[in-house]
């Protein structure tokens, strides 16, 4: 996450310069966070939208709560 926040990773979060974590989800495995990732990607923006604002409605930086 660290990484990812300060922009030293490249990827969608260096590219599109994001700045703040507005949702996340713990899993058990790699394997099983991939796979999801997979899925999630596959959604429409609208439902990507929806589940932000069910989990976060003030979209709130949520970086320092899991730290």
């Amino acid at each position: 996450m660290y990484e990812h926040k300060n922009h030293l990773t490249q990827g969608f979060s260096d590219k599109y310069d994001v700045e703040i974590l507005v949702w996340y989800e713990l899993h058990n495995s790699m394997e099983s966070a991939i796979n999801r990732e997979k899925a999630i990607k596959k959604w429409n923006r609208n439902w990507k939208l929806r589940i932000i604002e069910e989990f976060n409605p003030e979209w709130k930086d949520l970086y320092e709560d899991i730290l």
